[in-house]
C-alpha cells in the first residue's frame, strides 16, 4: 500500500463543482487514515455534451466511461463517482473497492416561491432530464409540463432563478454535499421512488491493487448491501437510463424496505412493487423481486421504452 514517503494515489474526477465536492471528501477521508492522494479532472461525454437529455448520448456510463478508461490505461488509480451513474455492467478489471454511506436518497423539489409540488399552478413548467422524475411527475400531476434541464448544479439554480422554470427537481444529496441549505421539498419516495443508488458516492480502483486495499477503509456495509439490492432489481429489468424505473432499498429495524417500479415514459401506466425483505439471502430476494416485476408488465414497459428512444434516434440520426 503507498503510504506518506511514496507517490500519492492519483484519483480521477470530473471537474464539476459537485464532482469534486465529492473527490476531496474522499482524498480528505483517505488523508485521515494516512493514505495521500492528488486530483486528476477528467472531462467526461456527459459533460461536453450539455445540449442534449444523457439518455440521448451514445453508449453507458456517460459520466465515467471515460475515467474507467485512464484507470485501465494506467494514468489513475482511484475513481470517484456518484453510484446512479455506474453502470451495472463493468469492466472485468475494475470493482468498486468502497461504497462510502448513504447521503439523502430521496428527490427535491425547488420552486422560486417555495410552492409545494401539489400546490404549483395548473401547466407549471418542471426542469428535469430524468425519464424517471418525468415520468413520475407526470402521473402524480398530468396537467405539469417538463422541460429539459441540463448543466451543473449552478446553472440549474440561475435558469430557476430566471424564470424559464417554476421548478426544478434535483438529488437531494447533491445539495448536502454543497453544504448549501436551500429551502425546499423532500418528494415523498412512495410516490418518487428514487433511482438506483441514488444519494451514494462510489470509489471504483483496479481490483487487487494498493489503491484497493486503501480504500476498502472507507466501506459502508449497510449502503453496500442497499444499493446492491438496488443493482440487482435494474440489471435483471435492463435498459439503463432509456426507461423509468426507480429502485430503493432501506433497512428498518431488522428488515429491508423495498420499493421498486417501472413506468411508462408518460406516467399513464407502472408496475410496482413495495415489500420488506430479510437482510440473509438479501441477494436471492432481490432476483426475486426483479424478476417479479419484470414479469408483472415491468418487462414490456421496458421493451417500449427502449424501442421508442430507438425510433427517435434512428428518426433523428
Amino acid at each position: 500500500m503507498k503510504n506518506a514517503s511514496l507517490s500519492p494515489f492519483i484519483i480521477g474526477t470530473r471537474g464539476s463543482k459537485l464532482a469534486l465536492a465529492q473527490a476531496n471528501l474522499v482524498s480528505s477521508l483517505l488523508a485521515e487514515k494516512g493514505v495521500r492522494t492528488e486530483l486528476n479532472i477528467i472531462k467526461t461525454s456527459g459533460d461536453t455534451f450539455t445540449d442534449r437529455p444523457l439518455y440521448q448520448i451514445t453508449g453507458v456510463g456517460a459520466f465515467v466511461r471515460e475515467i474507467d478508461d485512464r484507470m485501465l490505461a494506467g494514468e489513475i488509480d482511484i475513481g470517484v463517482h456518484s453510484m446512479k451513474d455506474v453502470p451495472t455492467e463493468r469492466p472485468v478489471e475494475l470493482t468498486i473497492a468502497a461504497v462510502m454511506k448513504r447521503d439523502s436518497p430521496y428527490d427535491f423539489l425547488l420552486t422560486r416561491d417555495g410552492t409545494k409540488l401539489k400546490d404549483l399552478p395548473e401547466g407549471a413548467v418542471i426542469g428535469t432530464t430524468s425519464l424517471r422524475r418525468c415520468a413520475q411527475l407526470l402521473r402524480f400531476r398530468p396537467d405539469l409540463t417538463i422541460k429539459d434541464l441540463r448543466g451543473n448544479i449552478d446553472t440549474r439554480l440561475r435558469k430557476l432563478r430566471e424564470g424559464q422554470y417554476d421548478g426544478i427537481l434535483l438529488a437531494e444529496a447533491g445539495l448536502e454535499r454543497m453544504k448549501w441549505d436551500i429551502p425546499g421539498e423532500r418528494l415523498d419516495p412512495d410516490d418518487f421512488v428514487p433511482s438506483a443508488n441514488q444519494g451514494t458516492v462510489v470509489i471504483v480502483t483496479r481490483k487487487d491493487s494498493d489503491a484497493e486495499r486503501a480504500v476498502w477503509q472507507l466501506d459502508d456495509e449497510k449502503t453496500r448491501i442497499e444499493t446492491r439490492i438496488e443493482r440487482i432489481i435494474i440489471g435483471i429489468l435492463g435498459g439503463g437510463c432509456l426507461v423509468p424505473i426507480g429502485a430503493f432499498a432501506r433497512t428498518e429495524g431488522d428488515k429491508i424496505h423495498v420499493r421498486t417500479e417501472v413506468l411508462s415514459t408518460d406516467g399513464k401506466r407502472h408496475v410496482k412493487i413495495d415489500e420488506f425483505i430479510n437482510p440473509a439471502g438479501y441477494e436471492y430476494e432481490a432476483e426475486r423481486i426483479g424478476n417479479e416485476l419484470k414479469q408483472r408488465g415491468g418487462g414490456a414497459l421496458v421493451d417500449e421504452a427502449v424501442k421508442m428512444f430507438a425510433a427517435k434516434r434512428g428518426k433523428h440520426g
